[in-house]
């Protein structure tokens, strides 16, 4: 006859109770499940543009920590998107804040960026610019 100790009841109820723990915490996958994509519109504007012909053009621009740039202009108006970093962007007489994941829109009027961190900062520039 089997004899069954105590310590022996004790290591299959724990032996149990882990599997047990481990189906509840496991996620069932059907194979009907697909991944899903997501999609988010993270800026939009109508434009009105002088020409049916534009250059259309993305642009990647890096800042060294505390840089400020001159006053400029670019040539053409449209979104812009923060990879990295802080900038603080004076634009028609209004001053703004963008981090990581902000996009604003960029008029193409006279305007600074600075970049407000100790770090390198990046912006993805989409421009609407007039075809030559």
């Amino acid at each position: 006859m089997l004899k069954i100790t105590t310590t022996t009841k004790l290591s299959v109820f724990i032996f149990i109770a882990f599997i047990a723990i481990f189906l509840i915490n496991m996620k069932t996958v059907s194979a009907l499940e697909k991944p899903s994509l997501n999609k988010a519109v993270l800026l939009e504007k109508a434009v009105e543009l002088d020409s049916n012909k534009v250059n259309a053009r993305m642009i990647r621009v890096t800042f060294p920590p505390a840089f400020k740039t001159p006053w400029h202009t670019h040539e053409g108006p449209g979104p812009r998107y923060v990879v990295k970093g802080k900038l603080k962007v004076v634009e028609e007489g209004k001053t703004n804040t963008y981090s990581v994941g902000d996009v604003f829109w960029e008029s193409g009027s006279l305007m600074s960026v600075e970049n407000l961190g100790q770090e390198v900062a990046e912006i993805i520039i989409f421009e609407l610019a007039p075809s030559k």
